[in-house]
């Protein structure tokens, strides 16, 4: 082996950017940092450095844009009072049975990413009002989590549309860049065998692990804390604006490919049909950059971090180093690979924002080893996805936190990120590298 390798700009960048991460550095600071150490390594001015890093954050303008108008629109549909009508409305339709509810609850989440792309906005406000019927049939919160990181995570993964279209838009535009030619509406013809993963993986999680009643103190908690939401539970005109602005929303983004287009059209409906006063529109627009603006600014910095590693002219030398360290086995070369992606996820907390990065290492490998176009998206959507659930820093983890531990019950770490660590990533890395093996 050359050890020259080991101060790669890429590999050193990469290096430092996970060790920032576990060390609890934020995510943006921790991108900076690793980017300008791999532009110094590789003999960039400094201004060079810059001007690449900012020339790269415009390539995720338009994911930015969805995040912070989607955030909007969950921001807009909390001040409505939909979500805690829905939440009560569930309560009073599922009685006794626990499957049933967290069926619905699993539906809902997967409607937040597609369907009502509202993203983690809903779950403190619909999943707090159901810790009493929770603590009534003794659910053990673990499948709850587990429930809604699959409604997080399998739709963006498999269905082209909301977040969907975003996470596979970015994937098929990454590929594409790295030379592997796909369209963004061709990818969940392949991605699809990684949802019935994560299918595996809820059945697992609800059916064995956490099957078993757990007891629960019946803490009384203020379920009522988001203003202007009342205790009827009759849909108005207000609530039925916003599904209708919510379809509206869903049905732009299908026609138009563009999920901005899509949330913005839903927007001028709800303030239009004044559902919310005009006189409110500066504060709902606030709060949902409040919501989601830090996770689009992640989207931004990624792809200048991801820019200024292509500028570094390190990645053919990282790759040719490593291609015989896979000694020509794609099953060792996927391995890594996952491994890999799994490490970086955990670190940075999303998966948006690892496909860049791992795009540019993981693409041009897949080229050099031949392996098939089905089987290098399932890899690399996979080795991006691998982490999201499990990451301490990861909306998937941090959503159903913030509804299932309202009562103080639920540990982020241990009933949490753990179980769907577990469940989720075991399951896509079985899955990954059957299809290295299924689709040769």
């Amino acid at each position: 082996m050359d050890w020259h390798i080991l101060i790669n700009p890429i590999l050193v960048s990469v290096v430092l950017l996970c060790v920032l991460c576990l060390c609890r550095i934020n995510v943006l600071m921790a991108l900076f940092i690793s980017a300008v150490a791999a532009g110094l390594i590789a003999g960039m001015p400094v201004n060079e450095i810059m001007s690449t890093f900012i020339t790269g954050m415009g390539g995720n303008s338009e994911t930015a844009l969805s995040y912070i108008l989607l955030g909007a629109f969950a921001a807009a549909m909390t001040h409505t009072g939909l979500a805690f009508v829905l939440s009560k409305r569930i309560s009073l339709m599922i009685k006794s049975n626990a499957l049933l509810l967290i069926g619905i609850i699993t539906i809902m989440a997967v409607m937040s990413q597609n369907l009502i792309p509202v993203h983690i906005a809903f779950i403190p406000i619909i999943i707090p009002p159901l810790l009493h019927v929770m603590n009534r049939l003794k659910i053990d919160r673990r499948a709850v989590a587990c429930a809604l990181a699959f409604g997080l995570k399998a739709p963006y993964i498999a269905i082209p549309a909301g977040f969907g279209l975003i996470f596979q838009g970015l994937l098929a535009d990454n590929l594409t860049m790295n030379g592997v030619a796909v369209a963004k509406l061709d990818i969940w013809k392949y991605t699809w065998f990684l949802g019935l993963a994560m299918i595996v993986g809820l059945l697992f999680a609800i059916f064995v692990s956490y099957r078993k009643p757990r007891e629960y103190k019946d803490l009384k908690i203020n379920i009522e804390a988001i203003e202007g939401q009342k205790r009827s539970i009759r849909l108005n005109r207000n609530h039925y604006i916003t599904l209708l602005a919510a379809f509206a929303t869903l049905g732009v983004q299908l026609w138009t490919g563009s999920l901005p287009l899509g949330a913005l059209v839903g927007l001028c409906i709800i303030f239009g049909a004044q559902a919310i006063d005009h006189d409110k529109m500066d504060k709902v627009i606030n709060e949902g950059v409040g919501l989601m603006g830090y996770v689009a600014f992640v989207m931004l910095v990624a792809a200048g971090f991801a820019m200024v590693l292509n500028a570094t002219g390190g990645i053919d030398e990282l790759v040719n180093a490593f291609v015989p360290l896979m000694m020509g086995n794609k099953l060792i070369a996927a391995a890594l690979m996952l491994l890999i992606g799994l490490f970086i996820t955990i670190g940075i907390g999303t998966s948006f924002g690892t496909i860049p990065i791992l795009a540019v290492l993981f693409v041009p490998i897949c080229v050099k080893l031949g392996f098939s176009l089905p089987a290098t998206v399932i890899v690399m959507a996979a080795a991006a996805a691998l982490g999201d659930a499990g990451s301490p820093a990861s909306d998937t983890t941090l959503g159903p936190t913030a509804g299932l531990n309202a009562d103080g019950q639920h540990d982020h770490i241990w009933d949490t990120c753990v179980p769907t660590f577990l469940h989720y990533n075991i399951a896509l890395i079985v899955f990954a590298l059957a299809a290295v093996l299924i689709f040769k």
